[in-house]
C-alpha cells in the first residue's frame, strides 16, 4: 500500500509537471512511462480513434500504469494512422478492432473509452457497462434525453465507473470560480449568461459520394437512419446533423452550461424558450442552426445560451464564456481564465475586484488522472464529472434544441417525464434503424 500511494502521488506530480505544455510529442510519451507490474496496469480499450478520442487516449497513457490493449473504429485508413502513432510510445500491438462489441468481449479490457459521434455513445455506454468495463465516454453523453435517461439507469445497475468528459471540472481556476460563485460575494445572482461564437465559415453543399474505401459505412451508421454516404455528416462534420447530434447546442454547450448548473446547484429548468435559424449561411449544408438563443427559466434565475457561427466576437471580449451576473458584480470566466467585475454606487464598488486569474493547468490531463484514482480507489463519488453530472447538463441542452425545433415554450414535468408539447416529446425518444434496438436496463 506505501508504494502504491507513492506511485500516485509520483503519477500526480508527472501529470502536473505536464500541464503547461498543451501537446507533448509523442516520442516524448514512452520517456516518462514507467514499468509498472502487470498486477498494478489498468488495461484500457479505446473506441474511436480520430482526434478528440486519440487526445483522452494521450491523457491517459501520461500514467505508467495504463496499458492500451486495443482500438476500435470503422475507418481503416484513421486505424492505421494511430498504429503508426502509437509506434512512436513502443505502443507496437493493439489489437486492432472494426466493431466494439468484438472488443468488449476481451475479459482483459478493465475500461473503455468512448470516443464515437453522439448517436453511438447510448449503446456504445450501455454495452460497455453490460460487458463489467468501467467507461471514459466523450460528451454530450447522449445525443437524446431518453437515451440519457436509460444510461443513467444502467450505470445505476452495473456500478461502474463512468467519467464524462466534461474535463471543465478538473481544471482549478474553473473550480475556483464555482466556489466564489457559491460563497455569496457576488449578491443575489439573477441571470447567468452562457455563449459560444464560432468563427468557423460555411460547410459548402457537396453531392453524395461512394463510401471511401476502408470505411465500414454501415457500422459508422448504426442505430441511425440509412443515407447515402455524405463527406459533410462524416467524421467532424456529423455535429451538424440531428441523424447524430445537436450543433453547438450540445457540443459546447453542454461545457459551458454545465458549469452553471454546478455553481448554482439546480437541475432541470421550469420552461424553456427558443429562437434561431440559419441565418448567416442559409445555403449551406448544416442542418442545426448558426444562430441559436435560448433562455431557460429556474425560478429564482434564468440562463441564457447564444451561439453563432461566423461570428467570433463574443460577450465580455470572449468568444466563448459564462458569465454570473449579481446585485455586487459579474463574474466571468472561460478556458483561459475567471474575473469579477464590481457593481459601482458612485465610485465605490460593492466588492473587490478580481483581476484575471488564467488557466494554470491542464483539465484534460487531470480529468483522465481523476478517472484512474477512481478505478484504484472505487470511489465512485470522487469522480470529477460522474454520470449524474454528465446527464444533467445533456437534458438541458437538448430542452435548448427541443425548444428551438418545436418553436413553442415548453415545460417539462418530472413526474410524468414529458413536456407539456406534443411536438417536444415526440422528439424525447429516437427511433433505432438498420438492426439496432434502443437499449433495455
Amino acid at each position: 500500500m506505501h508504494s502504491r500511494r507513492n506511485f500516485i502521488k509520483e503519477s500526480a506530480a508527472t501529470v502536473a509537471g505536464l500541464t503547461l505544455t498543451s501537446m507533448l510529442p509523442l516520442e516524448l510519451f514512452a520517456s516518462i512511462r514507467k514499468k509498472i507490474s502487470p498486477n498494478d496496469k489498468i488495461n484500457v480499450g479505446l473506441i474511436g480513434v480520430r482526434g478528440q478520442g486519440f487526445s483522452d487516449l494521450k491523457s491517459l497513457l501520461k500514467m505508467s500504469e495504463v496499458n492500451l490493449i486495443g482500438i476500435c473504429d470503422i475507418d481503416e485508413n484513421e486505424l492505421n494512422k494511430r498504429k503508426n502513432d502509437l509506434s512512436k510510445l513502443n505502443i507496437a500491438n493493439p489489437i486492432i478492432y472494426r466493431d466494439y462489441r468484438k472488443m468488449l468481449e476481451n475479459k482483459d479490457i478493465d475500461a473503455v473509452i468512448i470516443a464515437t459521434p453522439d448517436h453511438w455513445h447510448c449503446l456504445q455506454l450501455t454495452d460497455s457497462l453490460s460487458a463489467g468495463k468501467h467507461v471514459y465516454c466523450e460528451k454530450p453523453l447522449g445525443n437524446s434525453i431518453a437515451e440519457v435517461q436509460v444510461m443513467l439507469k444502467a450505470a445505476e445497475r452495473f456500478g461502474k465507473a463512468v467519467q464524462v468528459n466534461q474535463w471543465q471540472r478538473s481544471e482549478k481556476h474553473f473550480k475556483d470560480a464555482v466556489a466564489y460563485v457559491q460563497s455569496g460575494k457576488l449578491g443575489t445572482i439573477i441571470n447567468t449568461k452562457t455563449w459560444m461564437h464560432s468563427g468557423s465559415g460555411v460547410l459548402p453543399v457537396v453531392p453524395d459520394a461512394p463510401v471511401p474505401a476502408g470505411v465500414d459505412y454501415n457500422m459508422w451508421l448504426g442505430p441511425a437512419k440509412n443515407r447515402p454516404f455524405n463527406i459533410n455528416r462524416f467524421h467532424y462534420e456529423f455535429r451538424w446533423f440531428w441523424d447524430y447530434a445537436g450543433g453547438l447546442m450540445t457540443d459546447w454547450g453542454v461545457h459551458l452550461i454545465d458549469i452553471v448548473l454546478w455553481a448554482m446547484n439546480v437541475d432541470v429548468p421550469q420552461s424553456v424558450t427558443a429562437v434561431g435559424g440559419k441565418r448567416l449561411f442559409p445555403d449551406d449544408a448544416r442542418e442545426t442552426p448558426d444562430y441559436q438563443s435560448v433562455v431557460y427559466d429556474f425560478g429564482h434565475f434564468t440562463n441564457t445560451w447564444d451561439h453563432y457561427i461566423g461570428i467570433s466576437n463574443g460577450q465580455y471580449g470572449r468568444s466563448h464564456g459564462i458569465a454570473f451576473i449579481g446585485m455586487n458584480g459579474t463574474l466571468v470566466v472561460n478556458r483561459g481564465g475567471w474575473e469579477v467585475i464590481p457593481e459601482k454606487d458612485k465610485d465605490k464598488p460593492r466588492i473587490e475586484a478580481v483581476p484575471v486569474i488564467k488557466l494554470s493547468d491542464n483539465g484534460m490531463d487531470l480529468h483522465a488522472q481523476n478517472f484512474i484514482e477512481v478505478l484504484k480507489s472505487g470511489k465512485l463519488d470522487q469522480l470529477a464529472c460522474p454520470i449524474q453530472a454528465g446527464a444533467k447538463v445533456a437534458i438541458n441542452a437538448h430542452m435548448g434544441n427541443l425548444a428551438y425545433r418545436t418553436g413553442e415554450k415548453i415545460y417539462w414535468d418530472n413526474a410524468k417525464n414529458k413536456f407539456n408539447s406534443d411536438k417536444a416529446n415526440a422528439l424525447i425518444k429516437p427511433t433505432y434503424h438498420n438492426g439496432f434496438a434502443f437499449p433495455k436496463v
